[in-house]
C-alpha cells in the first residue's frame, strides 16, 4: 500500500484538547470484522464484548514529565528541552530535542529552575533539533531524577495548543502505569477506570502486562510513498514470562486476546515464536506494521482515532482491513468522534 492511501481531511474541531470528564464515558466505536458492522457505544460497554478467560494485554509504561524550560546562558533566551532518553545514568547524559534549535550549539549551557540548581551543557548535535546534553547537578542520582520530575511538565502532544494544567499529570497517565520511561502515553489505556477494570476482573477476564516505552518516533511523519522504505525509531520493550504464560494459554484455548493499544500490538508482534506463541522479550523494537500483515497473537484491539498518514493508522488498517477502516473513519468524522491522544476509542473484534 502507498502513503497516499492514508490521507484524509480531519476537521480541526475534532482534535481533543481535553479528555472526557470520566475516563470510561468516552465514546467507543465497535468494528466487527467478521460481520462487517460498525456500532456506537460508550467505553464502559466494552465489558459486553468479553467473556471469562479472555485476556486484555496492557502497556504498563509510565509517562515522565519530559518537557523542561531552561534559559540560555548570557542571553537568557527561553529554550524548551524535551527529554527523549537517558543515555548514561552515571554521567547524566540525555538525548533531547530543543526548541528553538537554531540558537543551541555545542558548548552552550542551559539553566533550569528559579535557583538555577540544574544546569545542562550541550555536548553534541544529533539531528536538526536533537542534542545530547550533560546535566550538572550537586546531589545523588535519586535527587537528580527528583529535580527533573519537579521541573518537568506533562509532555502533552504539540497539537494541544493550551497550557498544561494540573489535571493533565493524572489524566495523561493510565491508572495502571508502573514502569517509568515513556514520553507519550499509551492512549488507548487512558479510558480504563478502576471501576471498569474491577468489573472486567469480576467477570473473569484475565490481564497480562507488557512494557513498551513510547518515544517520539511513533509520531514521526511518514515521508515516503513506498511504506516499505519507512524506518521506525527503536523503542525499549519488555515482556516477562508471566505475561507470556497467560497469553499463550489463551491462544491454546482459542480465547479472545485484546491488545490495548498500538504499542501493545507492536510489542507482541516483536516477539513471536515460529509456532505462533509469545516469547519473553527484553530489548528494543523498531517493528513497523502496515498492510498487508498477518497478526500472530492478538485477535482483538482497542485503539484511539489517529492522524492522517500516521504509522498508527497504518497498523489499524492492517488489523481492521483497509476498507472497513476507511468506512469507520468517515463515520467517525460524520458522528464527530474526538481524535488523537485525549480522544475517543475504537474496539476492533
Amino acid at each position: 500500500m502507498k502513503l497516499s492511501q492514508f490521507e484524509f481531511e480531519l476537521p480541526k474541531n475534532l482534535l481533543a484538547e481535553y479528555p472526557s470528564e470520566d475516563r470510561d464515558e468516552a465514546r467507543l466505536m465497535v468494528l466487527n470484522r467478521k460481520e462487517d458492522t460498525i456500532e456506537h457505544k460508550k467505553f464502559k460497554d466494552l465489558i459486553d464484548y468479553f467473556e471469562p478467560d479472555d485476556v486484555m494485554v496492557l502497556n504498563n509504561t509510565k509517562v515522565f514529565p519530559a518537557r523542561l524550560f531552561g534559559n540560555k546562558e548570557k542571553t537568557g533566551a527561553r529554550i524548551e528541552v524535551f527529554l527523549l532518553r537517558e543515555l548514561n545514568p552515571e554521567t547524566r547524559l540525555w538525548d533531547v530535542l530543543v526548541d528553538p534549535a537554531r540558537k543551541i550549539r555545542i558548548g552552550n549551557k542551559l539553566y533550569f529552575g528559579d535557583d538555577e540548581s540544574l544546569v545542562a551543557e550541550v555536548i553534541d548535535n544529533t539531528t536538526s533539533r536533537g542534542r545530547t546534553l550533560r546535566f550538572l547537578f550537586d546531589g545523588s542520582y535519586e535527587e537528580f531524577r527528583k529535580k527533573l520530575n519537579e521541573l518537568g511538565e506533562t509532555p502533552l502532544p504539540k497539537y494541544i495548543k493550551r497550557e498544561v494544567e494540573p489535571e493533565d499529570a493524572d489524566r495523561y497517565q493510565t491508572i495502571y502505569a508502573k514502569n517509568e520511561g515513556a514520553v507519550a502515553a499509551p492512549t488507548a489505556g487512558l479510558h480504563f477506570s478502576k471501576h471498569l477494570l474491577k468489573r472486567l476482573e469480576i467477570k473473569g477476564v484475565d490481564f497480562a502486562e507488557v512494557t513498551l516505552h513510547i518515544g517520539l518516533g511513533t509520531f514521526n511523519p511518514v515521508e515516503v510513498e513506498d511504506l516499505s522504505k519507512h524506518k521506525m525509531d527503536s523503542e525499549e520493550a519488555e515482556i516477562e514470562v508471566a505475561s507470556t504464560q497467560v497469553i499463550n494459554n489463551a491462544i491454546n484455548n482459542k480465547r479472545r486476546i485484546c491488545a490495548v493499544g498500538t504499542t501493545v500490538m507492536r510489542a507482541l508482534e516483536s516477539s513471536v515464536s515460529s509456532n505462533g506463541r509469545l516469547n519473553e522479550f527484553k530489548g528494543w523494537t523498531n517493528k513497523f506494521i502496515f498492510p498487508p500483515y498477518d497478526f500472530s497473537i492478538a485477535n482483538c484491539m482497542i485503539t484511539n482515532f489517529h492522524t492522517p498518514k500516521s504509522t498508527l493508522l497504518m497498523m489499524v488498517s492492517a488489523f481492521a482491513g483497509h476498507d472497513l477502516m476507511e468506512r469507520a473513519y468517515k463515520e467517525a468524522i460524520k458522528e464527530e468522534y474526538k481524535f488523537y491522544s485525549y480522544g475517543d476509542a475504537m474496539l476492533i473484534i
